[in-house]
């Protein structure tokens, strides 16, 4: 797991923004920093300006040595990749690769990616790598630049393209120094799209000059043109009513060679364990195979109705797990500005707080850390998913026009947005920030651009609950939940892995019939892993939150940043956003509309992003 940047061009970059970029990815990866840069072919040092640079920070979990460190090129200097992630289960096609004639000085899975891009090529390679990555191979011989980010969007890739030249990286701040300062204008779109979703959907980030990579995506740059080509190379695979349907069994023993092979790892692995299903099956699988030896880490609320510290010991307890209870900190105003920095961008999701506590903690035990993401995206667990299928009988029809704009977009307003969007794009209603109601009303009435940022599905199922689903792993999967879980684990040096979204047991999963997949309660089909725990009744235990104290913090600890919210936003989004309307909800939240808090805890987050990425594009590199 690392931090990645670099840039191939025409343009001399200067010392100080590589410098910059590199800086950026520190957290990713505290335990070695290299640059290779180079003008005309030939390399540069640290102290001049460059055309072209490879940058890496790596976070050492497979073989720690320096040897294995990165960027890493073939044995005749000819091929380098810079890679961030964790790819499983190669040990097998490695000894191919030997059988052939490649040499393996390490036993990284750095080096494999480097041998198997030398072997099979690109895209071919991408068929060999079971696991989360974000990769960028230079071909000196074919004067290509190969990237691609991983099937489910575990890892980020952020982009930049320009007549002059391309750069890439993990996060938008450690692209940012490689762009003019004329050309890092923020965008109007992304920040429409970040009140509509409480994130920027890719493939906008906050910079009109710099792009996200979507999942299952790669890129080819080529060195000579300028050229840039993008494809998908994979696919959610839809449910099959074929003959060649997987039991429970197969699909499950599926899982646990999942979960087994992301325990290898050369430092010390735990499990993030709350009380719900998802991390239980996990947790039952580490035990009933052994690892026992793993520790257990779970988040406390002092507001019981989130906590979930008690059922997780106990979860703990009867597999035979050590279980760390890590007290989440009711105060945060020391620690706002850090978190909304390690955000990267405008970022709301209110549990990527708890999430962030959480992790620096947990890194104080163990470098990596199993977690239970992706279970509700793969099974509808949410409540979301029934709630807009009990709608599908209006599914044709629609009103000709939106509401008109609305403060709090409560009411017959959100009902009329509704009825005004597809079915399909009102799905994201039941996953907002601000309605499109409150959206033209925060902007001064003006009308919007789209009511809706999410990216169209790569695939398109005929079942509903499927088409909602290719909805989620298209958007809210990569760019909410695991855009969350990456830049927070990250932002200690943490690395989190997340077995339910191992492709090939989801290509086995869409096999089993859609009843056994999809059950009321959800998630049944993971009953038979969970069997230690049968007399904990996990399956009728109601669903709770990640959330935190937001009316707590919003009446103390970040009180005194309301204040001025109004015409700062206003001024850093460049007029979309009017003063008095932000100010006047504001003054409705803090007058008793407590409903208000997630938006208000959303400017919030958006005004403090703002303000810092402000101070970030006007530097000098």
């Amino acid at each position: 797991m690392c931090g990645i940047a670099g840039f191939f061009g025409q343009r001399p970059i200067s010392p100080n923004a590589r410098q910059l970029m590199l800086a950026a990815l520190a957290s990713r990866g505290p335990d070695a920093r290299h640059e290779n840069a180079w003008t005309d072919g030939l390399t540069v040092s640290p102290t001049q300006s460059a055309t072209s640079a490879l940058l890496h920070a790596r976070l050492a979990i497979r073989d720690p040595r320096a040897i294995a460190d990165q960027p890493m090129f073939s044995e005749d200097g000819q091929v380098a990749l810079c890679y961030n992630g964790e790819v499983y289960g190669w040990e097998s096609d490695a000894e191919a690769l030997r059988s052939k004639g490649h040499v393996f000085h390490t036993h990284s899975d750095t080096e494999f990616i480097l041998n198997a891009y030398l072997e099979w090529g690109f895209p071919a390679l991408l068929q060999h790598l079971r696991g989360m990555f974000a990769l960028t191979i230079l071909d000196r011989r074919t004067q290509k630049v190969f990237l691609a980010r991983d099937r489910m969007g575990l890892k980020p890739l952020i982009y930049g393209q320009r007549a002059d030249g391309f750069a890439f990286g993990s996060t938008v701040r450690a692209v940012l120094p490689w762009l003019p300062e004329d050309e890092r204008e923020f965008n109007p779109e992304a920040i429409d799209a970040y009140l509509a979703h409480r994130y920027i959907p890719a493939p906008r980030t906050i910079f009109t000059n710099l792009q996200r990579l979507e999942n299952a995506h790669y890129l080819i740059y080529d060195l000579q043109t300028g050229k840039l080509e993008k494809a998908r190379y994979w696919s959610m695979p839809q449910a099959s009513g074929d003959t060649a349907a997987c039991s429970q069994a197969e699909v499950l023993s599926e899982l646990r060679e999942a979960v087994a092979m992301r325990t290898v790892a050369d430092r010390p692995v735990g499990i993030f364990l709350s009380g719900g299903i998802d991390s239980s099956a996990i947790a039952s699988i580490l035990a009933e195979t052994g690892h026992q030896d793993l520790a257990s880490f779970t988040a406390t609320f002092s507001d019981k109705r989130f906590d979930e510290s008690l059922e997780a010991a106990q979860i703990a307890a009867t597999l035979g797990l050590v279980n760390h209870a890590i007290a989440i900190s009711g105060s945060i105003a020391d620690i706002f500005d850090k978190i909304v920095a390690d955000l990267d961008e405008p970022f709301a999701d209110p549990s990527s707080i708890p999430t962030w506590l959480l992790a620096r903690e947990t890194v104080k035990h163990v470098t990596v850390v199993l977690g239970g993401d992706g279970g509700d995206e793969i099974f509808a667990g949410y409540k979301r998913h029934p709630k807009h299928l009990r709608t599908l009988w209006r599914r044709h029809l629609r009103l000709p026009f939106p509401a008109t704009e609305s403060a709090t977009g409560k009411g017959w307003r959100r009902l009329a947005d509704e009825l005004s969007l597809p079915w399909e794009e009102a799905y994201t209603l039941r996953f907002s920030g601000f309605s499109p109601a409150q959206r033209r009303h925060l902007g001064g009435g003006k009308q919007l651009r789209k009511s809706v940022w999410w990216r169209a599905a790569d695939t398109h199922p005929d079942a509903p609950i499927e088409q909602l689903l290719a909805c989620d792993f298209a958007n809210t999967l990569p760019e909410y939940i695991l855009r969350k879980a990456d830049l927070c684990s990250m932002a200690h040096g943490l690395e989190m892995r997340a077995p339910l979204l191992d492709h090939r047991w989801l290509e086995k999963l869409a096999r089993v019939a859609p009843e056994e997949r999809f059950t009321t309660p959800a998630k049944h089909l993971l009953e038979p892993a969970m069997r230690r725990l049968q007399a904990l009744a996990l399956f009728e235990q109601k669903k709770k939150g990640f959330n935190p104290p937001l009316t707590e913090w919003l009446h103390g600890d970040l009180h005194s940043r309301i204040n001025g919210m109004g015409q700062r936003l206003q001024r850093l989004s460049n007029g979309l956003l009017r003063a008095e309307a932000i100010d006047a909800l504001a003054d409705n939240y803090f007058s008793g509309s407590h409903f208000l808090a997630e938006q208000m805890l959303q400017l919030t987050i958006l005004d403090t992003s703002l303000q810092q990425l402000d101070a970030l594009r006007k530097r000098q590199a």
